[in-house]
């Protein structure tokens, strides 16, 4: 009773809340509330029967064990409970989605009660998340002449689970509402400074936008019953910064549709649109839910009579309204015609949205159920030794006669599933790969561990090669939040199979790496591909994708991925790179070039940015892939020389060793495993047998650029222009000005160097400014607060054994402490520097942040309102992106630097320097 009357204490605190009940996902809870349901006359008998039926988490949580037990008693008749009978009972076994659940219908479906067995096998054959160990069973029995056997494998083999479900409707009306102007983050959606409740969805969804948003969407809805609310992002990309499932999940809370009424919370189909569409990440996340986005163009570039662009007198592009979305609007998504409409009125045609895949994924109610239907359809006409019909859309394949491949081209043909020998494919194709190295990220772990319950998953699949958990985004501050999620996380992963940031057994230090370092560090292959729980999985070997918590689960579980291969753009460069300037520069004029040659459009959007760096190692090449989510990229991939990339590796196995000497390995030895895959690799390169990854010199791109080093003659720094009066054009990553521009006046409020874009040459560049300061002063002396936050502890291990820790010692007033982290946020800042734990910190949001109201110079990625520095009642915060050797400047000022006062500080110094490859970077 103890447990059940702490839930109930908890029911009490959340409906101060306006909360429902939280989901049970616990053995030991359900267990008590299945006592209560046996005994007649007890008090709560009531109450445990709604929380048994509508409120325990399916999947593989422990409570779900239990359910499935219980309702196994009730249909063999052990018990007998008049609320739930035994065809009750089979329904609720429908609706548990795998795992434990499965496991009763198999023993029911194959035992001796015959009617019993056909009620079972009913159900079964709706299942699609079955793996090797149900799967094994079914086929034992098969071989043993088990007629019901027989009959679900022969359902299988038809896929009967797909072909039996109510078919699409052919059209959908909607009821727009305009979630913002301009480009839409996923930060509006799923703030990360609550991160710490995306595994509570209810909780959750009281974050997303507003509450005053929130009650406009349950106007309309009130207003328009038989209509679906659409999210707009008013002419901008709808989703763009992150990979967040918790984002869909609040937008599916607030305008979907439930998913089971037996499972709380857990909604589906959402339906959003963009004036540029949806970002791709965010697509794919809409793709899992079985929901639909919509490209709606409904602003397009003036042109005038003789069809040039028209543009204003800042050279921007004068955008015309070509129809109207404004909230209120009600609007038919016709699918069979794939058109939009607006009561008789055709405004566009949305055809994309409505790819035969993208139907099946509506109809099935999300992606998952296809990608583990299709497995099991294979598997079971195999069994069957059938051919299995043609059920679910086939394949595109584009395979184009003469023409070469791009890099990230001949990576997918490497990795593809199911492809026929000797079949080439080009971009466009749909193909199924194998995934080689996984990610997941602590503050959306808590979810991908639900997808993974949800999916019956238990162990990782054999085929990936290294799986890491982060605990980079919940690094900066122990709070109480922190204690209850992370070590819970730490464990379901490592024992899941990941090498996880903490130890639950507490044998080794905790680790808070930024966990696109560490992913950048455990790929050993140039072909790889890479999944991440985060948008900048970007890494500088291989092709990486940043992804949603439930795509990283079902990489994790099947070790498969599924999506078309994308376009690449080209990206090459010629001159020469000023001494004084900082590759990071080169970085963001590489935007600034790109939207300039094709007149404001951003190719990158998209598409595969395939850079020839070539003579930059991993960490440093990893600053302009990293950036690439900025750009709004699918995703990136580095074209590098033998000798460099030879070099990268063994600084890889460098870092793996000193994870495998923490302790941090597994009883598989998977780390030592890739110590070993990279060995192999470089012994590869050396010999010949295959060089390093090269694009055909034939091979098609959507777009070439070409990057002009001479152009770039100062620090180029991305600005949020939060005063800029076009809505629309504030907070993007698309305004990069020079240093030249503030006039060495702006005043800085704090400046952080720290996040996934910076490497130990920023560190090491700190530490010399820091000294030449002092040289040239006599003295460091701060005007605003410096914040540093490094990146992993290997950088600290090495700045402490190079004598740049002790720099870096010598001038800070704070230095992180493990022994004793921080229990809460910092609030204030003093003007001094601030030597933070490793992790993701003020880039973040969602532990610390600069003041309200702050300028900020930093070197992070995020310039997102509300996700560094939150607004004051009288100034808008702003974040500012630069390189290191700005932001230290910024802050010993006060103020942006002159050009003059830049170049003078940084004599001397070693900054990351880069030259175009000599050589050719092609086959």
């Amino acid at each position: 009773m103890n447990i059940y009357k702490d839930y109930i204490q908890e029911i009490e605190e959340r409906k101060n809340q306006g909360l429902h009940p939280k989901p049970i996902d616990s053995a030991e809870l359900l267990s008590e509330i299945i006592a209560q349901i046996k005994d007649l006359d007890n008090e709560y008998r009531e109450d445990s029967l709604k929380f048994f039926i509508y409120n325990t988490l399916p999947g593989t949580t422990s409570a779900a064990g239990e359910k499935a037990k219980f309702l196994k008693e009730i249909i063999l008749g052990q018990t007998v409970v008049k609320e739930i009978t035994p065809a009750f009972a089979f329904e609720l076994l429908s609706h548990m989605k795998g795992g434990p659940s499965i496991e009763v219908l198999l023993d029911l479906a194959l035992g001796n009660d015959t009617a019993i067995a056909k009620d079972a096998a009913k159900v079964l054959k709706t299942q699609v998340f079955l793996y090797e160990a149900d799967t094994d069973r079914l086929v034992e029995a098969f071989k043993n002449n088990n007629a019901v056997a027989k009959e679900i494998l022969e359902s299988y083999a038809q896929a009967e689970f797909f072909t039996k479900l109510p078919e699409v409707a052919d059209e959908i009306k909607v009821v727009t509402f305009i979630a913002g102007e301009g480009d839409i983050s996923t930060d509006l959606l799923s703030p990360g400074n609550q991160a710490h409740s995306r595994s509570d969805r209810e909780l959750h969804g009281q974050c997303m936008i507003t509450p005053q948003a929130q009650q406009e969407i349950k106007a309309l809805q009130a207003q328009h019953p038989d209509k679906s609310v659409m999210l707009i992002a008013e002419k901008g990309t709808m989703g763009v910064g992150s990979s967040r499932m918790s984002g869909v999940n609040n937008v599916a809370l607030w305008t979907g549709k439930q998913a089971s009424p037996y499972i709380p919370f857990v909604n589906i189909a959402p339906i959003v649109g963009g004036t540029n569409g949806i970002s791709p990440i965010f697509l794919t996340t809409v793709d899992v839910t079985g929901g639909i986005g919509l490209d709606l163009k409904n602003w397009v570039k003036k042109v005038d009579a003789n069809g040039n662009v028209v543009r204003n007198e800042n050279d921007e592009p004068i955008l015309e309204q070509t129809y109207s979305v404004e909230t209120g609007t009600v609007l038919t998504i016709n699918i069979k015609e794939k058109k939009l409409y607006n009561g008789d009125q055709e405004l566009i045609d949305i055809s994309k949205a409505f790819t035969p895949q993208k139907m099946e994924f509506i109809k099935a109610g999300g992606s998952y159920a296809i990608v583990f239907g299709k497995k099991l359809q294979t598997l079971a006409a195999k069994v069957l030794g059938v051919d299995a019909p043609l059920v679910f859309a086939p394949s595109k394949e584009i395979s184009i006669e003469g023409q070469g491949l791009t890099a990230v081209e001949k990576i997918f043909n490497r990795n593809a599933v199911g492809v026929p020998a000797g079949k080439v494919l080009h971009a466009g194709s749909d193909v199924r790969v194998e995934v080689n190295i996984v990610g997941s990220q602590d503050t959306t772990g808590l979810m991908t561990a639900q997808e993974l319950e949800s999916m019956a998953a238990t162990v990782i699949s054999p085929i990936v090669d290294g799986a890491y958990q982060s605990g980079c985004h919940t690094a900066s501050v122990w709070d109480k939040k922190a204690q209850a999620n992370i070590p819970k996380l730490m464990k379901f992963m490592n024992d899941f199979g990941l090498i996880t940031a903490r130890d639950p057994k507490g044998v080794y230090h905790s680790m808070t790496d930024v966990i696109h370092k560490v992913l950048n560090d455990i790929t050993i292959d140039e072909w790889a591909i890479i999944i991440g729980g985060d948008s900048h999985t970007r890494m500088s070997k291989g092709v990486a994708f940043g992804a949603d918590s439930g795509t990283v689960a079902l990489a994790l579980a099947t070790g498969e991925a599924s999506m078309p291969i994308p376009e690449s753009v080209k990206v090459t460069f010629k001159g020469d790179m000023k001494g004084y300037m900082d590759f990071r520069d080169v970085v963001h004029a590489t935007q600034a070039q790109m939207l300039h040659q094709f007149g404001g459009e951003n190719v990158f959007q998209g598409r595969i940015i395939e850079v020839h760096i070539g003579t930059l190692t991993a960490d440093q090449a990893f600053t302009f892939t990293d950036w690439t989510a900025e750009m709004k990229a699918k995703a990136s991939i580095c074209i590098s020389e033998d000798d460099t990339l030879i070099e990268s590796l063994e600084i890889a196995k460098g870092r793996i060793q000193i994870m495998i000497d923490k302790g941090m390995d597994n009883e598989k030895r998977v780390l030592q495993g890739l110590i070993n895959k990279a060995d192999k690799r470089i012994a590869e390169i050396k010999s010949a047998e295959k060089p390093a990854l090269t694009p055909d010199a034939n091979a098609k791109y959507y777009a070439e650029v070409v990057v002009d080093l001479d152009q770039i003659s100062e620090p180029m720094i991305a600005d949020p222009d939060v005063n800029n009066v076009d809505v629309s054009k504030r907070y993007t990553h698309d305004t990069i000005r020079p240093l030249s521009f503030y006039g060495g006046v702006k005043k800085v409020d704090l400046g952080f160097i720290g996040s996934c874009m910076v490497h130990k040459g920023d560190m090491k560049i700190l530490a010399q400014m820091l000294k030449n300061v002092e040289a040239q002063n006599g003295k460091v002396e701060f005007n605003a607060p410096l914040v540093v936050a490094p990146p992993t502890y290997n950088i600290v291990d090495e700045l402490k054994a190079e004598g740049d820790w002790e720099v870096l010692q010598k001038y800070s007033g704070f230095e992180f402490d493990d022994n004793a982290p921080k229990g809460a946020a910092r609030t204030e800042y003093e003007n001094m520097l601030y030597l933070e734990r490793p992790g993701c910190n003020l880039c973040m949001g969602n532990q610390e942040k600069a003041a309200k109201g702050d300028t900020v110079m930093a070197t992070s990625t995020r310039l997102f309102q509300g996700r560094v520095v939150e607004d004051s009642e009288g100034k808008k915060g702003e974040s500012l992106l630069s390189s290191t050797p700005v932001v230290v400047l910024s802050t010993i000022l006060g103020r942006t630097p002159t050009l003059a006062e830049y170049t003078t500080a940084v004599d001397g110094i070693n900054l990351t320097k880069f030259a175009p490859s000599n050589k050719s970077l092609v086959m």
